[in-house]
């Protein structure tokens, strides 16, 4: 099986994707981006889109920083079987401020928006929060 179509199987485990009553996939970094070359799948509303590539290497090196317990990709469609998976959001599970966090991210891969803590209106995959941490979301619209 491809790497496409197991991150496919994965995002469907919990139900059907896109269904408001089946939780958002969170996946690893590894599970949305190795095997990734669509540039629709993020980041695709920027002024100058990227690769998935460079998206890859900024989130592995968040995730490699001190006070990150982990970062994870929302996959917030896939109603396309030729594409890859769609994300607007993906989650640094920090005790870092709003602040750093955007130092982190260079200036052409700035979400729109920064989220404090997972929606309550929509069902998420379970992820584990370490105390004195939280789950801040870059949103790309």
């Amino acid at each position: 099986m491809d790497r496409k179509s197991r991150l496919v199987q994965r995002i469907n485990r919990l139900g059907t994707i896109g269904d408001p009553k089946t939780p958002v996939p969170l996946v690893t970094l590894e599970e949305f981006f190795e095997g990734n070359d669509d540039p629709g799948s993020i980041g695709c509303n920027l002024p100058d889109p990227v690769q998935p590539s460079v998206f890859y290497a900024l989130f592995k090196a968040i995730r490699s920083r001190p006070g990150v317990a982990d970062v994870l990709v929302q996959v917030t469609m896939h109603d396309d079987p030729q594409m890859w998976p769609f994300s607007d959001t993906v989650w640094v599970v920090t005790s870092a401020s709003d602040a750093d966090i955007k130092k982190w991210v260079p200036e052409r891969l700035l979400p729109d928006e920064l989220v404090d803590g997972f929606p309550k209106d929509r069902p998420m995959e379970k992820c584990s929060v370490p105390e004195g941490m939280r789950a801040v979301g870059l949103w790309y619209d």
